[in-house]
């Protein structure tokens, strides 16, 4: 089945949705150095990460649940999907948490980087679901795909020559 929401042919959710987790993931990479190094430049960072990451995955979201709508119900894909989609809001609700109790001086405590840990450790989970949907599911894959498929903008009507 193909994803419901679209743009030029593409699944809108499977394009946003590596921002947040880009994002997110770097933003503990850098909390890491921070935590090894005292580097209150990448507290910032990190900390910017964060914000942008909160965005990115409230923007990817809509688009996710208007997919998982389309999923037929009492499938495993529909199962797999809310949980796919419960643990993103659980990973985004962690990472809130620890951007809103960091200091104004950008430097989180131990305390408030375990909260984007567990966040990122849920994304891992989260993400891996993300990828059963997608791989072994086929939800958000074209019915005519394959490996000689035409591109997606010829059959949307954008291709050259139409």
């Amino acid at each position: 089945m193909h994803a419901s929401a679209r743009f030029l042919g593409h699944p809108v959710h499977q394009m946003l949705v590596v921002f947040p987790l880009g994002l997110l993931a770097t933003a503990v990479v850098f909390d890491v150095i921070h935590l090894v190094g005292g580097s209150q430049v990448m507290a910032a960072v990190s900390y910017w990460m964060i914000a942008a990451g909160l965005v990115g995955g409230a923007l990817a979201a809509p688009f996710g649940l208007v997919d998982w709508l389309g999923i037929p119900k009492g499938t495993r894909a529909r199962r797999i999907g809310a949980m796919h989609g419960i643990g993103n809001v659980v990973v985004l609700l962690l990472f809130a948490l620890s951007f809103l109790l960091r200091d104004r001086d950008y430097a989180p405590g131990f305390g408030q980087m375990v909260w984007a840990f567990a966040g990122a450790a849920i994304a891992l989970v989260t993400a891996w679901l993300g990828g059963e949907l997608v791989d072994r599911l086929s939800v958000g894959v074209d019915e005519d795909a394959g490996v000689d498929a035409p591109s997606s903008l010829r059959k949307a009507g954008i291709a050259a020559g139409k």
